[in-house]
């Protein structure tokens, strides 16, 4: 099952989280997560003019309404749809990165790692109190933005 966030102009250029808030909190108070885990799309309805050549995490309004939301919900990542690009896409607009049309997106190397390693530690955290097994799930986070992860990396974290 899909779930949509839409979000329009109003909502981006007013910093406005109710429409995630409207999606989001049901969702918390489940049971159990795993059956919305990788379910969550947005749909950004963001007008631009006709010659505006930028992407959607470009636009700084854009990306300033994600970051607001990451710091609501940090895990958030758990709930993207990964298969559909979520994922790649919500990493574009909280990592600095260039986007062309031959190559397509292209992270900040640095940025990225570090955008990588923070979400590992707060979905460890989060998938731990959520009761989710989470080095499998923290593994798949992290090859769907190009790195690899050993096995001795979560067993050192988890000792923590």
């Amino acid at each position: 099952m899909t779930i949509t966030i839409s979000l329009n102009n109003d909502a981006i250029n007013n910093l406005d989280l109710l429409p995630a808030l409207k999606v989001i909190e049901p969702l918390l108070q489940e049971e159990s997560m795993t059956s919305q885990e990788q379910q969550l799309r947005f749909e950004i309805n963001y007008p631009r003019e006709a010659n505006d050549p930028r992407e959607l995490s470009e636009i700084p309004e854009v990306r300033l309404w994600f970051v607001r939301l990451d710091a609501k919900y940090p895990w958030l990542p758990f709930l993207l749809d990964w298969k559909a690009g979520e994922l790649a896409r919500y990493a574009a607009m909280l990592v600095p990165h260039q986007f062309t049309k031959k190559e397509g997106i292209q992270y900040n190397p640095e940025a990225l790692e570090i955008f990588l390693m923070h979400k590992i530690f707060i979905l460890s955290n989060w998938l731990k109190q959520q009761s989710i097994p989470t080095p499998f799930r923290l593994k798949s986070f992290a090859q769907i933005l190009g790195y690899e992860l050993e096995d001795g990396f979560f067993e050192m974290i988890e000792k923590r």
